[in-house]
């Protein structure tokens, strides 16, 4: 059997869908998954050996050149390629028009969640099958469950375990417990002021650790060299492609980031991940790890270096009574 998996984006919802294709694994051996996201993210589902063939589309490129032949011909292009793989069921973990759009593209059944679960109720006129989901659950939860309805198993959600695995790579000339502070995201709202940065890499220099940032623009790089020149031990990566981010941030000791994409896939590799919400609550999307945990800043009160590392420190001492890993 072959199955196609529709999560186009973002990089928090592919990543919270991947412990669904673990337990479809698991659970259905015989079923071969493709899977069609942003080209983006291609790299984030190169990290699941279970995938085989990973499909791109452009969809947010293609909204900014609309009337562009090209535009028009790598749509028609992943239409040829789609149908020629002849997909036993197509699964769209996204719930949206747009994604059941593509979805529709594969000429295959397609399931979905039902117009009482999903995103944009319009998607489901696309879908052949339906499944109630209740919408109350954490975005992993409701898609394991969307899964097992889909694929006739029932998933064990007391465990959690993502199924990917951090690709090899190092840093050059840096030895010992890395914590990777992710400081990157995309509203500013949500940004830790950087003087914040500068105290936690103190604070990880003191306890024995050697703080590891990169960048992903100039705004981010900045901030990056702020906190290298604050505190020397730092090391700053060159702006990467995401499977260089991820072979390092796979091997860190610990992680500390604000509500962005590459803190959810810390907690997937699950690493001690300590996620800084300021401006968003962490709610039904939040990230999700055995050493996962989310610091908020309620009515306005401010999260500290100090409240960071001591629930660093909880989690990796959680991490050594259970795993033996320091």
């Amino acid at each position: 059997m072959k199955v196609l998996i529709v999560k186009t984006s973002s990089m928090g919802d592919v990543i919270h869908t991947f412990p669904a294709l673990q337990d479809a694994c698991r659970a259905r051996p015989d079923i071969a998954f493709d899977w069609c996201v942003e080209e983006a993210f291609a790299g984030i589902l190169a990290l699941h050996p279970a995938i085989g063939t990973i499909h791109t589309v452009a969809i947010r490129r293609w909204r900014k050149n609309l009337f562009d032949a090209n535009t028009w011909r790598e749509a028609a292009a992943l239409r040829r390629t789609l149908r020629k793989c002849r997909y036993d069921l197509v699964i769209d973990a996204q719930g949206l028009l747009k994604s059941a759009l593509v979805a529709r593209q594969a000429r295959a059944p397609i399931a979905g969640f039902d117009r009482s679960s999903v995103r944009e109720p319009s998607a489901t006129l696309f879908y052949d099958i339906t499944y109630a989901v209740p919408r109350d659950l954490h975005a992993i939860e409701r898609t394991r469950r969307l899964f097992g309805l889909a694929l006739g198993y029932r998933p064990d959600l007391l465990t959690l375990d993502s199924g990917i695995v951090a690709p090899a790579g190092m840093i050059a000339g840096v030895d010992g417990r890395t914590a990777f502070l992710l400081h990157g995201t995309s509203r500013e709202d949500k940004k830790w002021p950087v003087e914040d940065w500068i105290g936690t890499a103190r604070l990880l220099v003191e306890r024995g650790m050697i703080p590891v940032t990169t960048w992903s623009n100039e705004r981010e790089k900045v901030v990056a060299e702020a906190i290298a020149k604050a505190v020397p031990a730092t090391v700053v990566m060159p702006k990467s492609p995401l499977d260089a981010i991820a072979a390092i941030l796979g091997r860190s000791t610990l992680v500390i980031g604000a509500d962005t994409g590459l803190t959810h896939l810390a907690s997937a590799f699950g690493l001690p991940t300590v996620a800084v919400f300021l401006a968003t609550e962490p709610g039904l999307t939040g990230p999700r790890g055995p050493y996962a945990s989310t610091l908020l800043a309620p009515g306005g009160r401010r999260v500290t270096p100090s409240d960071v590392m001591a629930e660093a420190e909880r989690l990796l001492e959680l991490r050594r009574t259970t795993t033996g890993k320091d």
